[in-house]
């Protein structure tokens, strides 16, 4: 049995709350509270407000996917606009990933293989999206 359009969009949105966890290791890996110590005190509060909008982003799409998945798949110029958002949004994150240097930051084999599986999951999330925008 395939799976419907809606059901692909659920577990994609379910995706985003998975990318919540390694969202949550940022600070501590990256060791902000020490590194970002030297900046004055706005800037500090700026990296906490810009990752608190990504998270509150991520958890508001994974929300919109989750409870909503059925009118997504609908076709609907919303659904299509909201999906085409999505999309751009992941594939923006995505197209990150080849100018962003971790690899000082992935010390250890499950960073590393997390860092992969988010590659994964962008792309996934870029795909799936933008073949709803497209295709619904």
């Amino acid at each position: 049995m395939r799976p419907t359009i809606a059901t692909i969009l659920f577990i994609a949105g379910l995706m985003h709350f998975g990318i919540l966890i390694a969202s949550a290791l940022v600070p501590l890996r990256l060791n902000w509270k020490r590194d970002l110590a030297a900046l004055p005190r706005l800037h500090r509060q700026l990296f906490w407000v810009y990752g608190g909008y990504i998270v509150l982003s991520i958890v508001a799409l994974g929300t919109i996917s989750v409870l909503n998945a059925e009118t997504l798949a609908s076709g609907s110029l919303l659904a299509r606009s909201v999906c085409a958002y999505i999309a751009v949004f992941w594939g923006i994150r995505l197209s990150l990933q080849t100018v962003l240097d971790a690899r000082p930051f992935l010390t250890t084999w499950w960073l590393k293989a997390g860092y992969h599986t988010l590659t994964l999951v962008f792309a996934s999330l870029t795909v799936v999206y933008g073949a709803a925008a497209i295709f619904s």
